[in-house]
């Protein structure tokens, strides 16, 4: 199941764009019928939409091959805007729309009516200027779903970096990284690793917080005090941890060639490094759900809906991503 996200945005775009190919899995967007119809009209493709029969829940072998599907269609589950949607410009009356697209997407995941989600990008700053406490994705999924701890991980090519901390502002990231949560984190990480990678013993890469990894607490005691027990303490567990490292040295092909993944401590300390390497060819996975869900690696590009300049290949990445994600658990059951 498809959400699009921001509705001026250009997660339609990439429904439509993405109509317009085969790919092995079949997906079902949930939306506003016009909104899409709209957009097709301004980008001039064109597309036909047909309802999902909701009563006719997928195969159960959770793949559902999907190859027959005519070019231009879409399968849709509709859900209205709450406002008519002008192309590029965000409109608080939305947000409603897009957290209740969310919310229904989850719910037929929860149901075993769709074996996956894949979200089209969000804009946080509408959505909480309209009154609702929204911090993200990863966050508002693990609610819904009454998961204890969601794990942030996005990959491309050879690198997956996961995040102890997500969306956070910095100076509320130290006393966030408790022994509790960074413990909690490491067991999903490695615990979702084998079961939905199919990474018998994955080798994680641990950053340390601070410059130097605390250059022996001269920079900072976290390392000492949370970061090197709770590594001790896992290992002893058998999970196969390395660190802590300093960040600005990890990220080099000494450590890469030998991490299955590397967790960084806050958001901005991780995740450059990965778009550097891959942006548009990335894809966000969250682990420690009772479902699959991944997403894109950018944002709603509001200067960019509309216009047909857009890349599909995270759009699409996120897709395949979350098939293959399905047919891992579905081989291991």
């Amino acid at each position: 199941m498809v959400t699009p996200g921001e509705p001026a945005g250009v997660g339609p775009d990439l429904c439509i764009k993405l109509s317009q190919k085969i790919l092995p899995y079949e997906w079902i967007v949930i939306a506003d019928p016009d909104l899409l119809q709209q957009r097709a009209k301004q980008l001039n493709v064109s597309i036909r939409l047909s309802e999902f029969d909701q009563a006719n829940p997928i195969n159960n072998d959770r793949t559902n091959n999907f190859a027959n599907k005519e070019i231009g269609e879409i399968k849709i589950i509709p859900v209205k805007c709450d406002l008519t949607v002008t192309t590029g410009e965000l409109a608080q009356e939305n947000a409603e729309y897009v957290l209740k697209t969310i919310e229904q997407a989850v719910r037929y995941c929860q149901e075993n009516k769709q074996s996956g989600l894949v979200t089209g990008p969000v804009h946080k700053g509408i959505i909480n200027q309209a009154g609702y406490t929204f911090s993200g994705h990863t966050e508002y999924i693990a609610v819904l779903t009454n998961s204890e701890q969601p794990v942030m991980m996005l990959q491309t090519n050879d690198l997956k970096v996961a995040l102890v901390t997500t969306h956070l502002p910095l100076h509320s990231v130290s006393k966030s990284i408790t022994h509790a949560l960074l413990e909690r984190v490491i067991k999903v990480l490695h615990n979702d690793l084998q079961s939905r990678f199919n990474i018998a013993d994955p080798k994680i890469f641990v950053c340390g917080l601070n410059p130097h990894a605390g250059e022996g607490g001269h920079l900072g005691r976290e390392e000492i005090e949370i970061i090197t027990p709770v590594i001790i303490k896992l290992k002893q567990e058998r999970i196969n941890l390395v660190g802590p490292l300093p960040a600005d040295t990890l990220f080099t092909p000494k450590y890469l060639e030998q991490a299955d993944v590397i967790l960084a401590m806050y958001h901005d300390q991780g995740l450059p490094v990965l778009k550097y390497k891959g942006f548009g060819n990335a894809v966000n996975v969250t682990l420690g759900l009772p479902i699959i869900r991944t997403s894109v690696d950018h944002g709603t590009a509001l200067d960019l809906a509309g216009t047909g300049q857009i890349n599909c290949d995270s759009m699409e990445l996120a897709m395949r991503t979350a098939g293959d994600l399905i047919k891992n658990i579905s081989k291991s059951d």
